[in-house]
């Protein structure tokens, strides 16, 4: 069970690779620096491209005519059209990408979390909206994998980002580049598990395009598939369907568990609905459980191996959950 596909991720450049925020300063980001060895990251910063110097006059949100503004707070530079041109002839530019992650709460970047004034001299926060440059990375990518860096201090965000960016990259690669019936069977086969834990009607609408009994062009079989993949993993799975999912695995080798086993996996299950465990900890001991017994169905189940080892970890700042 191996992951050697890189993700093409669109990152904010501050964000662990440049001094360019607009204090001359750099974020530091865990996630980002364990993810440099196992993605290729596409660093930009939107401000700087459209003329702004590192360090520069700090950018605010500022509600005008009913619609958000950004705004250089001293000199007063409207600088919302230069962004949505930047932001529209990069994604004009840039190679297809498989998820995103900007930096949060940022006026620019920011893609739900960034406060809206009411006035540019005053400080009447009216809601939080969008960045101007965040706002056009979702609307570009709706159903792609696009996180800021605080949210993904959550693990069980950090988790459904992950597993979510390396199966599209999976898919760009075996199937999208290949474009033949065997990939689709193949990735249709590999991620049964994975893809029922999400949505098991769409993973059945999913399994009869792959059948392709209709016979249709391989192109059209290989686009509706992903269109509906990428509708799939767009939404996060909840604990009970990752439960659903675990104990059906179960049942694949119980019979030779021990009560000491089977009580273990049980607590675990109970810890993982409570959030006190996350999922790689559920999945690393039924992993190991497909090793010692030598399941070959289940070892190549992608629901098992979703992302390379390397990115496992259990830390949880407790921080970004409702951003």
């Amino acid at each position: 069970m191996i992951n050697n596909i890189k993700p093409k991720v669109l990152l904010s450049k501050c964000i662990g690779f440049d001094s360019c925020r607009f204090n001359g300063g750099i974020i530091s980001s865990d996630v980002v620096e364990n993810l440099k060895n196992y993605v290729e990251f596409e660093p930009v910063c939107p401000e700087v491209e459209i003329g702004l110097g590192v360090p520069r006059k700090a950018l605010r949100l500022v509600e005008k005519e009913g619609a958000p503004r950004l705004i250089q707070t001293e000199t007063r530079k409207d600088c919302t059209e230069e962004m949505k041109d930047y932001a529209s002839n990069l994604f004009s530019e840039l190679d297809e990408i498989d998820g995103a992650i900007l930096k949060n709460r940022s006026p620019s970047c920011g893609t739900n979390d960034v406060k809206l004034y009411d006035d540019l001299d005053k400080s009447g926060v009216l809601k939080k909206v969008p960045g101007i440059f965040g706002g056009a990375v979702v609307e570009e990518y709706p159903l792609k994998p696009v996180e800021n860096e605080g949210r993904l201090r959550n693990f069980r965000i950090r988790e459904d980002f992950y597993t979510a960016l390396f199966a599209l990259a999976r898919f760009r690669k075996h199937v999208l580049e290949n474009e033949s019936m065997k990939a689709l069977t193949d990735y249709q086969a590999r991620h049964k598990f994975l893809l029922m834990t999400y949505d098991q009607e769409t993973m059945r609408k999913m399994g009869k395009i792959a059948a392709n009994r209709e016979e249709k062009e391989v192109g059209q079989v290989i686009k509706n598939y992903h269109e509906l993949l990428t509708q799939a993993l767009s939404e996060s799975p909840s604990p009970g369907t990752h439960v659903n999912t675990l104990e059906h695995s179960f049942g694949y080798f119980s019979d030779e568990l021990n009560s000491q086993e089977k009580s273990l996996f049980q607590d675990y299950i109970e810890d993982y609905r409570a959030g006190k465990v996350p999922l790689s900890s559920l999945i690393s001991l039924v992993r190991s459980w497909i090793v010692r017994f030598n399941v070959e169905y289940l070892k190549d189940q992608r629901y098992f191996d979703p992302y390379p080892h390397g990115l496992v970890e259990i830390s949880d700042s407790g921080k970004g959950r409702e951003l």
